[in-house]
């Protein structure tokens, strides 16, 4: 008598074709800038009908490893920590927009990663990276009236903070949380003065962190996020 495990299940069609163009890419065969085979081509290669094709390639779209544009053949795409989290983005702003409770958990992940990397930040941060954090905080004060520029090089102050560690994965996690976050960023910050304040409070972490005062960097931080947390509030 056939158990469960011994139960053959038939696979859609075009899941055999994603398998097979994934290894394509994967294995080597393909590789990033080179254009995808036509359809035509591979219909004719596996033996199968448009749909098919069409449905594995959307999966290799939507994976980040294919590019699909209209009028063009698709391109192998060229993955990187950065475009792995951009994948995630729909998936992460469904969850956050179902639950409160998602975004005070994404608040506190986002405040125990940003306390080890400015930690590292002082501890490692260049002379040229320094001057990097200064004219994104200088460009900040300059779109003081600004809210959408204003809290886009918020977000760049952070994401740089992170990048001086030299691992493009804490990068790519510091845009991701911020850029998930963003979208629950109230006017509060707005016209009430607490632009001044960020403002005050970025400069306090960059001078601790071009004094290489990881104790004390780490401190303003806290004092930032803690602070500003209150500008992030779920809809319902």
């Amino acid at each position: 008598m056939a158990t469960a495990t011994d139960t053959i299940i038939r696979r859609k069609l075009s899941h055999e074709v994603f398998d097979r163009l994934r290894t394509m890419i994967t294995g080597g065969e393909l590789k990033p800038g080179d254009a995808m085979p036509s359809e035509r081509d591979l219909m004719e290669r596996f033996g199968v009908g448009r749909p098919a094709i069409r449905e594995a390639m959307q999966a290799l779209a939507n994976m980040g490893l294919i590019a699909i544009t209209h009028g063009e053949r698709a391109r192998v795409q060229q993955l990187t920590a950065r475009s792995i989290f951009q994948q995630m983005d729909l998936t992460a702003n469904i969850l956050l927009s179902a639950s409160p409770d998602s975004l005070e958990h994404l608040k506190e992940a986002r405040r125990f990663f940003e306390l080890g990397m400015v930690r590292a930040a002082a501890e490692r941060a260049t002379a040229e990276e320094v001057a990097r954090l200064r004219a994104t905080l200088d460009a900040q004060a300059l779109a003081i009236e600004n809210a959408d520029a204003f809290i886009s090089a918020d977000m760049r102050f952070h994401a740089q903070i992170a990048a001086i560690s030299g691992n493009p994965i804490f990068e790519a996690v510091s845009e991701a949380m911020l850029g998930w976050l963003r979208q629950y960023h109230t006017e509060m910050l707005s016209w009430t003065g607490r632009q001044n304040v960020t403002l005050t409070e970025h400069d306090e972490i960059l001078g601790h962190i071009a004094g290489h005062e990881p104790e004390l960097a780490e401190q303003a931080m806290i004092r930032h996020l803690d602070r500003s947390r209150a500008l992030y509030i779920h809809g319902e």
